[in-house]
């Protein structure tokens, strides 16, 4: 069977379930099994696929059908122009995150700053941030055994596992040491509201991940607690939040002696992230 064929069955599956990106799907599952980049197999559609191939593209096929996010089939997800490792022990990472990152960057480049990343899943925050902030070091601290093995693997393909540890540790832990920045993209979705979210992302990504509790606020607040006893004076905070929740946020804040630096947005210019100063 030529790869254009194969594309088009798996794009028809797809798209009887309800699939949008159903063409760019088969694409991308296709070059996974044939291990070749998505360019490479669109210039060469009338190469014959193997048998076993086949049967591998298919399985994938089925996968996606059941709303599977195509980053957990082929095991990667690219972020800050780097493929990360993923799995259903980690939360996807998002583009409007790297808006923050970018934000980060510009502050804190050419310094050596100490960084804590609360609920680090991929490690996808705090290795971009140090992959470009070359003199700093960082901690990533997750409750899921699953993120922090993931993190790990990330940090060695990035040749980053000098300047960064990651442990199992609770938000309410002990921290004998203190930060120049912490960050975090906390789960601040309601519990109510999970079941209206995306199959995608309600069958699939991990709950503990995104789930907030009943006002979406309960591990912000904590991050916040927590961030105000050790940083640093004039450390800063950069929490990801959804846009609903910024009045909320921003008086819990100013309350916890955090003076906000920056509103950031997301690419549908709804704030997506606040970067806070904590004044002592």
């Amino acid at each position: 069977m030529k790869a254009s064929e194969l594309i088009n069955i798996g794009s028809n599956k797809l798209k009887t379930n309800s699939i949008k990106s159903f063409i760019l799907d088969s694409e991308i599952l296709l070059s996974k099994v044939l291990n070749k980049k998505r360019e490479e197999v669109l210039v060469d559609l009338n190469q014959k696929i193997e048998n076993n191939k086949i049967l591998e593209f298919l399985k994938y096929i089925d996968r996606r059908a059941l709303k599977e996010p195509i980053a957990y089939i082929i095991q990667q997800k690219e972020f800050w122009s780097k493929n990360f490792e993923v799995n259903n022990k980690t939360l996807i990472p998002r583009p409007e995150t790297e808006l923050m990152l970018e934000k980060l960057i510009n502050i804190y480049k050419k310094k050596s700053i100490n960084i804590l990343d609360i609920g680090t899943g991929s490690g996808c925050i705090i290795l971009s941030l140090l992959s470009e902030l070359k003199r700093s070091k960082g901690t990533g601290i997750d409750i899921s055994f699953g993120a922090l093995q993931i993190a790990k693997k990330n940090a060695k393909k990035l040749n980053i596992l000098g300047n960064v540890k990651f442990q199992k540790k609770s938000i309410d832990s002990f921290f004998s040491q203190k930060f120049d920045l912490v960050v975090s993209n906390p789960p601040y979705i309601r519990s109510s509201d999970l079941k209206n979210l995306e199959d995608d992302i309600k069958l699939h990504e991990p709950k503990i991940a995104l789930d907030g509790g009943n006002d979406g606020l309960d591990l912000i607040k904590k991050v916040i607690y927590k961030a105000k006893e050790i940083l640093k004076a004039n450390g800063r905070l950069a929490v990801e939040i959804s846009n609903e929740q910024v009045l909320q946020v921003s008086k819990i804040l100013e309350k916890n002696n955090f003076r906000i630096e920056y509103f950031v947005n997301d690419y549908k210019d709804n704030i997506r992230s606040l970067i806070s100063i904590l004044i002592k």
